[in-house]
């Protein structure tokens, strides 16, 4: 897994069913990467529900977030629209897991991602990087404490 030093790898991901999403393209923002395993499990479900809960509290420390998984961006859609999502959802669909293994948060045993989180600087280098049980929800804690602690340094 990515540790805080480690350049961010960059990529381009389905965002919706006819749009990309560039890393690259969020250089200049605080970035949060939150990759989870699958778009309908129950730990992913509360996951995603919390981030976007909590969307209010990353935007105040100028964080944009962003959520992945080796789901398709069909799964995504649906997903989004059920959960009322209002960040992106990336699919890291084909090759299968390309990004996740670019990171080094992909299960080769069950094909999916991890359920990892990255906090990226502005210059899109890694700060903050936490691996969780696949059966645990990691809450939002330790992402604003990572990004107190960014914007400290950045200011």
């Amino acid at each position: 897994m990515l540790k805080a030093g480690d350049k961010a790898p960059d990529f381009e991901l389905y965002a919706t069913p006819d749009q990309k999403l560039k890393l690259s393209e969020l250089k200049g923002q605080n970035v949060v990467l939150a990759f989870y395993p699958a778009d309908w499990s129950p730990v992913c479900g509360d996951e995603m529900a919390l981030f976007n809960e909590m969307l209010k509290l990353f935007e105040k420390r100028h964080a944009t977030l962003v959520g992945i998984s080796v789901d398709s961006k069909w799964s995504h859609m649906a997903f989004a629209e059920s959960r009322h999502l209002h960040f992106p959802l990336l699919a890291d669909f084909e090759p299968k897991g390309a990004v996740a293994k670019a990171y080094g948060v992909y299960n080769d045993t069950e094909g999916i991602c991890e359920r990892a989180l990255f906090v990226l600087d502005k210059e899109g280098k890694i700060f903050w990087s936490y691996l969780s049980p696949e059966a645990i929800n990691p809450g939002g804690d330790g992402i604003l404490e990572a990004l107190d602690k960014l914007e400290k340094e950045e200011g």
